[in-house]
């Protein structure tokens, strides 16, 4: 059967006039499965009953089976999902004070291998369908408002989540089929009614898609850059080796043609000793008088044999500082979730690796090097 979690308007206006039924009726189905988070069709009750009885025998509204759920003492909510053959991903909620984030995976592991990721650690299985990457959101909202969530920014009976990052395990634009199906969804004002702004998509620099991004369904872009220079980022980021950092700045500039912002933000990690000196701020600098962007700094949140430790505070400050001093907007992420392994880099989830990718493990003296 046909998961509805898997359809864009598109998708579910084919469906439907293949039932005999009006395109219209589309809207009515997203506004039910979206909205109202129904999940059965029964539930849909503005539709006709001869409706039901056919969408019942053709269709069905499956999401994610949870086999984890736990919540930090900062309220960061975070999600085991079970995605089959032995395989979990994990989606992450982050309550703040003027909106509720969701950050979002979408395959089981990743195949990058980048050598300060606990996900790049446990291999590759799969691409996640559109279908569980929609269901994360659906699942979240359904949850959170079974749950009685309120918040400032949640209005009586409307949908908690306000921005998706699809920052979770995974390379977005390594699956870029389902991902370019699932972002209509999230900015449909049938579904979701996300506006591109909020809907943040992160790449490590796989240049080819983010131009296919752009052409598609662009919306805000984060670039993990986590080095100022390709000698070291071929170390930190392999994916460098292919698309080193000049064809990378370009790409960025070809869809800030395009963007729903006017920048992009440059995510970096701070790594004690080996990214975060003096100079690698100054090259950052130089790199922002060639690309509109804003850098979040975002402190090295260690995970078992690691081989890597947190920049110290003051120094991730004094890195901060030579950056403004040079004009550059800079923000350092706030470390949300490390109680229950939710922050950013330590997702891990469960992966059948298939690359065995998982048993190699990369000595800190070659990333040092």
């Amino acid at each position: 059967m046909t998961n509805l979690l898997d359809l864009d308007a598109a998708g579910l206006a084919a469906l439907l006039g293949a039932l005999g039924e009006k395109p219209f009726r589309a809207k009515q189905v997203l506004h039910w499965v979206h909205q109202r988070f129904a999940g059965d069709v029964d539930a849909m009750t503005d539709l006709s009953k001869p409706l039901r009885a056919k969408l019942t025998a053709a269709v069905e509204i499956r999401g994610p089976a949870v086999v984890g759920d736990a919540t930090a003492a900062d309220g960061t909510r975070k999600w085991l999902l079970d995605v089959g053959a032995g395989n979990a991903v994990e989606a992450v909620y982050i309550p703040e004070d003027d909106r509720g984030t969701l950050c979002i995976s979408s395959q089981a592991g990743c195949a990058l291998d980048c050598a300060f990721c606990s996900t790049g650690r446990q291999g590759f299985n799969r691409n996640l369908t559109t279908a569980e990457i929609v269901g994360q959101l659906w699942h979240a909202n359904r949850t959170l408002l079974a749950d009685g969530v309120t918040a400032p920014w949640v209005e009586q009976g409307r949908a908690p989540i306000t921005n998706v990052v699809m920052m979770g395990m995974g390379e977005p634009l390594a699956n870029f089929d389902a991902v370019a199906r699932a972002l209509p969804v999230f900015l449909d004002d049938n579904a979701y009614g996300l506006s591109r702004r909020r809907v943040t998509l992160s790449t490590s620099g796989l240049v080819p898609a983010i131009d296919r991004l752009g052409e598609a369904c662009p919306v805000a872009l984060a670039v993990s850059l986590h080095a100022p220079d390709d000698a070291l980022r071929d170390r930190l980021v392999p994916i460098n080796r292919k698309y080193p950092l000049a064809e990378l700045t370009a790409a960025c500039l070809r869809y800030l043609e395009r963007a729903p912002r006017d920048f992009v933000t440059f995510e970096y990690v701070m790594l004690d000793g080996v990214n975060d000196g003096d100079v690698h701020a100054r090259e950052l600098a130089a790199i922002a008088r060639e690309v509109r962007c804003k850098y979040n700094l975002i402190p090295f949140n260690p995970f078992p044999h690691s081989g890597f430790e947190r920049s110290p505070d003051e120094r991730i400050r004094r890195f901060a500082s030579i950056l403004q001093n040079a004009g550059v907007t800079v923000t350092t992420r706030k470390t949300r979730g490390d109680d229950i392994a939710a922050a950013c880099g330590q997702l891990a989830g469960d992966v059948a690796d298939r690359t065995r990718r998982s048993s190699r493990v990369v000595p800190v003296k070659e990333v040092h090097a």
